[in-house]
Formats: structure tokens, sequence, C-alpha cells
């Protein structure tokens, strides 16, 4: 199982950060380690002093594809969620200063937790609503309409290096109004007005 993950996919996102927007979609992948197991509470690492959450669309693959095709990519999914991208920025900071990958920063261990699945039905995987809220506030707003490449986009251009296999996830990149989480914090997540994700920052 893969956790393969899309950086910079909200142009507003890529601006707070004052990032480039990028031409082609940025990939990284966590390992299966980054999943959360559930109702763990997130224990923030000892080696970060500005761990922020990055709210996320995620997708499951649910049959093996490889090298395909944007117009058949929404047959390999019917399921998804949401999910926080756990980022140790100024971990992050420093290896892109130095020109080094960011899996330290992005990839550790309990990086990735993720809410209960639904079905997809007949809603289009381009209209939903993400929404974090933060010691019942609101931090994050948005919609996948927004996204620079779109889920099916996205599977093409993954499937061309990796092949998908069933169970495999995509994390589709984050909205603007990311930001710093601190022990005790409550975070909880939703899709399109569904609570699918409570977490606890410990």
């Amino acid at each position: 199982m893969k956790i393969i993950c899309i950086g910079r996919n909200y142009a507003d996102h890529a601006k707070e950060l004052n990032n480039d927007i990028p031409a082609e979609p940025v990939i990284f992948l966590k390992p299966d380690t980054a999943l959360l197991p559930k109702k763990n509470p997130f224990f923030i690492p000892d080696f970060t002093n500005d761990l922020h959450h990055e709210l996320e669309l995620v997708v499951r693959i649910n049959r093996i594809g490889k090298s395909i095709e944007e117009r058949f990519a929404s047959r390999y999914y019917t399921q998804v969620t949401v999910g926080i991208d756990f980022t140790a920025r100024d971990v992050q900071k420093a290896c892109k200063e130095n020109g080094l990958p960011w899996e330290k920063a992005k990839a550790f261990d309990g990086s990735a937790p993720i809410g209960e699945w639904v079905d997809l039905g007949d809603r289009d995987i381009q209209n939903l609503n993400l929404e974090l809220k933060k010691n019942g506030q609101t931090v994050q707003l948005g919609n996948t309409r927004d996204m620079l490449f779109g889920v099916n986009r996205l599977i093409e251009e993954v499937s061309k290096y990796f092949t998908l296999k069933i169970g495999d996830m995509i994390f589709t990149g984050t909205p603007a109004g990311v930001g710093p989480v601190q022990r005790n914090d409550e975070l909880e997540a939703f899709l399109s007005d569904q609570s699918l994700l409570k977490l606890r920052i410990k």
C-alpha cells in the first residue's frame, strides 16, 4: 500500500507559502507507517517546533492500473475521505534550503491520519467542500474545484511512474489556511459538511 501525496495543488496555498505555481503535479510519497491508527491521538514529534496541519481530500484506489489515461481514471476509485498531511515546517524549510528531499518533514510516523471512507456515489469529485476546524473554529475551507490538477489528471500523472494497486491512497493537496498546531488542540475535518475525522493533539 502506497500513500501518494500531491504538493502545491491549490494556487492560494502555493501563494501563502511563497511557492511558485507548478506546471505539473508535485509528487511525493509517505510510508504506511505515516497512517495514524484509528482513535489514537497524534503526538507532536520532538524534532519539530513548527508543526502545521494541511487538510486534504484523499482518494482510495480500487483496482490495479498503470499508465492510466485521464478519461478512464474515474474507474479506479469509488471512495474518498479527508486526511491531514502533517508537516514539520521548520524541518521542511531546512531541507529545501539545502536542496534535500522533504521526507523527514512530511513522512514521519503518524503524519497522515485519515478519516472514515465514504462512497463518492454520483457526487462530482471536483465539487466537494473541505473544512478543518481547530478547537471549534474553522481554519481551512476549500473546494476541490479549485485544484490546479483534478483528481483524474493526478491519477494519469501518478500512474506514469508508479503502478497503482488496490488500497493505494492519493492525498490530493491542501487548500489555503494551513497553520500550526499545539498540544491539546482538537482538530475536526469535514467533507461536504460530514464530519469524518476527529483528532486530539498531544
